[in-house]
Parts: structure tokens; sequence; C-alpha cells
């Protein structure tokens, strides 16, 4: 009976001892299955086997319910996931799908003039100095010609309708993008006109102050540079034949043709000298009364009389004409002078034509010379020094003065003079010529 009660109490410490480790095990769990921080108690060596393993089944059971629930509960905080970011998703979609939609539309509509159909007011738009697509898309939004800014930036930069120039031009409201580029683009609608009267006579230094004063230019010194280069040779035939470029101060001089113009304001210095070269072409080749049986254009005249002089010769002849003599009639005085003298044999001294008008281009006289260049200025025109033609033309003459050049009057003299009244004593001796200067000088 002693043993028995023995073993009894043997069986209850075992059960005891392996309730107290399930209990141990438990407590290392929350209340939601989730492991604690804490290890479970080693199991102690003197455990029975079957304690052993059915506390090793117990935990591994716990362990798969807890690793079950665990993997339940994401998949469902997943599946919340994914709804709501599909829901956002497709909020997201439709919010900036109909901002698009509504910009294409009110775009389109703009783009197209549409919502501007009736509107046919016109007003004047001022294109800044060097204008950007910005700048150009501000003043357009400012008069009301667009009413879409982002619109019609994103159109001019996709069609590269990205060249634009200064001035003023007359649009009406009911344009659609592409006729407000293409009039800004050019000068059909531009009101900025200025009219500018190039006097004959007038030199290129002249002819650019003139157009600063009347405001078709802002940049002087761009077309003096212009004026001196050969930017215009290949598309005008008499300028390439031009031989002594290093010599001359302005290339273009005596080309560009005194007459009214009309420029814009601050007009592009190129385009100004394009319009006054192809008017000195255009009169070239115009029929001009020479006192032969027909008309005949310059060049007709000089192909078919055979002039010894080279049509840039010529030029610089007629603007010496221009500079020199006080009227019509003399001019043709003044030019049958320039060729005797240019014929003479060397003998007669006169080889050096020794005119007023040459001593100190490309300015006017003595007075005009800059401050720091005066006390020591020489030109390579003077023909005081050099023998013949200067380099180049000293001014701009007029049709009369180039007829005059081509046709003068058959005369023996070799000297000319003026009085103050601008009449004109011609000589044809040194001995006569003095004795016109005393007598005009009394």
């Amino acid at each position: 009976m002693s043993n028995d009660n023995n073993f009894n109490s043997l069986e209850e410490q075992r059960r005891r001892k392996a309730e107290s480790f399930r209990l141990n095990i438990s407590d290392n769990y929350d209340d939601d299955g989730v492991r604690g921080s804490s290890e479970p108690e080693e199991i102690s060596s003197y455990s029975g086997e079957d304690v052993k393993h059915q506390i090793a089944r117990e935990s591994k059971r716990s362990l798969k319910k807890i690793r079950k629930e665990e993997k339940r509960e994401l998949k469902a905080r997943n599946r919340r996931n994914r709804r709501v970011f599909r829901i956002a998703w497709l909020v997201s979609v439709a919010i900036i799908g109909s901002a698009i939609a509504v910009f294409l539309i009110t775009g389109m509509n703009d783009l197209l003039a549409i919502n501007r159909k009736d509107d046919n007011a016109t007003v004047t738009v001022d294109i800044p100095k060097d204008p950007t697509i910005d700048s150009v898309t501000e003043v357009l939004a400012k008069n009301g010609v667009i009413g879409e800014p982002d619109y019609f930036r994103m159109y001019a930069t996709l069609t590269k309708s990205d060249t634009f120039s200064q001035g003023s031009y007359e649009l009406t409201k009911n344009m659609d993008y592409q006729a407000i580029i293409s009039n800004l683009q050019g000068n059909s609608r531009r009101t900025d006109t200025v009219e500018v009267t190039i006097i004959e006579g007038m030199s290129v230094v002249e002819i650019a102050d003139k157009l600063v004063e009347e405001k078709a230019l802002s940049d002087k010194e761009d077309f003096l540079r212009l004026c001196s280069s050969t930017d215009f040779d290949k598309d005008f035939d008499f300028l390439s034949d031009i031989k002594n470029n290093s010599e001359r101060y302005y290339k273009l001089e005596g080309y560009l043709y005194p007459d009214k113009y009309e420029f814009y304001q601050n007009d592009d210095p190129k385009s100004i000298i394009y319009k006054l070269l192809n008017n000195y072409e255009n009169r070239m080749y115009q029929k001009q009364d020479f006192g032969y049986d027909k008309l005949y254009s310059v060049h007709k005249v000089m192909d078919k009389f055979e002039t010894d002089y080279s049509l840039d010769e010529i030029m610089t002849i007629a603007s010496i004409i221009q500079a020199e003599a006080a009227n019509k009639e003399d001019m043709y005085y003044v030019s049958s002078i320039l060729h005797n003298r240019l014929d003479a044999d060397s003998s007669m001294g006169v080889s050096k034509l020794g005119l007023d008008s040459t001593k100190y281009y490309p300015y006017r006289s003595e007075e005009a010379l800059p401050s720091d260049v005066s006390s020591n200025y020489k030109s390579r025109y003077d023909t005081y020094d050099s023998d013949g033609l200067p380099p180049g033309p000293i001014c701009n003459p007029g049709m009369e003065a180039i007829k005059a050049a081509l046709k003068p009057y058959d005369t023996s003299y070799y000297f000319f003079c003026h009085d103050k009244y601008g009449n004109a004593y011609y000589a044809s001796t040194i001995y006569e010529h003095e004795a016109n200067l005393e007598y005009i000088d009394d």
C-alpha cells in the first residue's frame, strides 16, 4: 500500500511539473498569440521522455496556430491595402484625366479661336526687344489675343515657332494660334513704320546717323560693321566685283542708293541694307535719258559705249561729282575735268586730283574729326597725296551724278573752283585757275 501511495505521489508531481511547464510556455505569448520576448524555460533533465515529447508537440501546435493566425491577418491587411490603393489610384486617374480633358478642351477651343470667333476687335500688340516665347505669350495674353497662355506656349514650342521680331503688330482677337504666329513672324501687320529720306551725297556714316535719328535703327555700330563686310557679296554681283576691299573704309559706300524709304522702328540692320542695295540694283537696270537717241540703263551704257572704267570706278567718280558740284549742270563740267585729268599724260602735272572732298574721308570735314585723331589724321582717300582715284566712293551719289560720270561734257578744262554763292569757274591751265581763285577770294 505504501508503494502504491509513493507511485501515485510521484505521478502527481510529474503531472504538476508538466502543467507548470505548459503554463510557462503560454505566458510567453500575449493575448493575440504573439510570442513574447522571454524564452521558454529549459526542460529539466529529470523530466520524463513522454512529458518532453508531449510538451514539444504542444509547442509546435501552438506555434503553427500562431503563424496561421499571423498569415491570415497579413493577407487581410494586404487585401484592405490593395482596395484602398485601387480606390485612391482610380480617384487620382479620374481627377488627372478630368484636368487633362479640361485643359485639352479649353486649349483646343483657344487654339482654334472657337471661343473668340465672334470677337473681331482689333488690338495693337508691342513685341519687346529680343522677344522670347514667354515674353510674346505674356503680351498676347495681356491684350486678350489668347486666353490660354500655357497652351499657346506649348503649341509654339511644339511647332518650333520661337522666332519673333520686335515691333508693333495689329491683330484681331478672332485669330487662331497659327494666324497669330504667322502675322508676328511677318511684316504685313506691322504698324511701327518710319519714313526715312536718304539725301544724295550722304556718306555711310551720315546714313547711319539719319536712321538712328528717325528710330529706324538702334545699333549704329552693327550697321557700320555690315557696311564694311562681305556679307552681301553673294547676293549682289556689283559688290563681288570690287577689287580693293582692304583699302576701303566702307565697302558699301556708293551703293546705298539715295531715295525715300519706309522702314520699321528698330529694324534689323541687315534688312535695311538689303533694301538699299536692292534699290540700287534696280536703278542700275532702269532706262534713263543719257542724251542718246534712245533710253538706256546704266549697265547698257557701260556695255554699249565701252567705257574704260569699271562700275566701281564710275561710282567713285560719281561720288566725287556729287560732293563737288554745285548743281546739275555743274556735274557734267566737273565730270569732264575729272576724266580729263585721269586721262592726261603724267607730264601735265595733273595726276593728283587734289579734291577737298577726299581729304578727311570718311569724315565730312576737319571739324568732324574725332578729337582723339584730329591732330595727326591722314585719310587713305586723300587725293592731294595719291595719284588717280581714291580706293572707293566717298558718298552715295544720285542718278544724275552717275549719268554725268558716264557721259561728261566734252571740254578742255582741267581745273574748277566755286565761290561762296556756288558759282563755278573752270580753267584749262594752272594760271587761269590761280586767276579764278584770286578773283573769288576778293
